[in-house]
């Protein structure tokens, strides 16, 4: 196993400024997932890691090793890419053994590796076969494999399941997670699906716009977004935003919406406006008596929720939760609540202010 730091690190494609002053501290035996929107720069990250991009400036340790100099095979570490690239004409048995012959390893260490590679990803029955022969899901279980045989310090994730249906995704995301409980290995896991980072990470970076916006468990990230990106990129359905100024001081503060509702904050924010204020749609209810009145426009059954996109006075979207057995039709006039202990302040910077 390996712990993995960045010291400010950076990198260009020509004038394209792709990482910019990038520090990060991975601990040895953590599954961290790197987070972020097509061209945030999180594969980019990855493959400086893993020595398939150069690092223009800045340090990379590996196990306390000054790294970012070193070539590919000698970091030892495995990454599993988004295409499996698996030899055709070879079995599984010989696609998972490859790499270790050709660092001359001898055919006993070989074969007991493959082995145990096998048991643990429950593949004993497919090794004679060739990826032909297999599902989706079976060539990306060897291509892990491939990695698992090499024992390296670390493991490194470039969107594994993106190639896969959805509920082949949910099992073999299931298998990854299982895997790093049995392995114990430092995981890094790149992925723009909110969803895998969520359930697999013990801890999420966020990217955006070439730098890391939060760090933190997927509970921290969740409940207590950064920025207004975080807020909006993590969860589904996404945070409402609405604007509003701020009224009185002190103790009473209070958020007064667009359509002349007023909600009261837990406390005065610090930082400039313009404001708005963020809640999740489970902390936005239909309830019999609320704060403010919408009218709903489409209403979505979810079985144990139901999600209502509804319209305040002023304008303003919304997504509310009701519950499975809602009778809210498209067109009523709903009364919403807000629960004020699940309320975010963002400011003119987008920064969240805590409330």
């Amino acid at each position: 196993m390996a712990g993995i730091a960045l010291d400010q690190v950076s990198k260009k494609f020509g004038l394209v400024e792709v990482i910019r002053d990038l520090s990060l501290e991975i601990l040895e035996g953590e599954f961290v997932v790197f987070l972020g929107p097509s061209g945030s720069g999180k594969t980019t990250l990855l493959r400086m890691i893993a020595g398939l991009e150069s690092i223009d400036s800045g340090a990379l340790m590996i196990n306390g090793v000054r790294s970012e100099g070193l070539a590919p095979g000698q970091r030892n570490l495995a990454m599993v890419f988004q295409n499996y690239a698996l030899y055709p004409h070879m079995t599984v048995a010989e696609n998972m053994a490859f790499g270790l012959k050709n660092i001359g390893l001898p055919a006993g260490q070989i074969k007991a590796r493959v082995a145990e590679a096998a048991r643990m990803l429950e593949m004993e029955k497919l090794l004679a076969r060739r990826p032909a022969e297999l599902s989706g899901g079976q060539r990306q279980r060897v291509a892990i494999g491939r990695a698992i045989v090499k024992e390296p310090k670390a493991f490194l994730f470039d969107e594994p399941l993106s190639n896969l249906d959805a509920a082949l995704r949910v099992r073999t995301r299931v298998e990854l997670a299982e895997l790093h409980q049995r392995l114990g290995s430092t995981m890094i896991y790149v992925t723009h699906d909110q969803t895998e980072a969520m359930t697999l990470a013990d801890r999420i970076v966020i990217l955006n716009n070439c730098r890391i916006e939060q760090v933190g468990t997927p509970i921290e990230v969740y409940t207590r977004p950064a920025s207004r990106f975080v807020a909006g990129f993590v969860g589904s359905p996404s945070m409402n935003f609405l604007p509003v100024t701020l009224t009185g001081n002190g103790d009473r503060v209070a958020a007064r919406l667009g359509d002349g509702a007023v909600v009261p904050l837990l406390s005065a924010p610090a930082g400039e406006g313009p404001w708005e204020l963020g809640i999740r749609p489970e902390a936005l209810t239909v309830v019999s008596e609320g704060l403010t009145r919408a009218t709903a426009t489409v209403v979505e059954r979810l079985g144990d929720r139901t999600l209502v996109y509804a319209k305040l006075s002023d304008g303003t979207q919304v997504i509310a939760q009701d519950s499975g057995k809602s009778a809210v039709k498209a067109g009523d006039s709903i009364s919403l609540g807000f629960d004020t202990s699940e309320l975010h302040l963002f400011d003119g910077q987008g920064r969240a202010v805590l409330v």
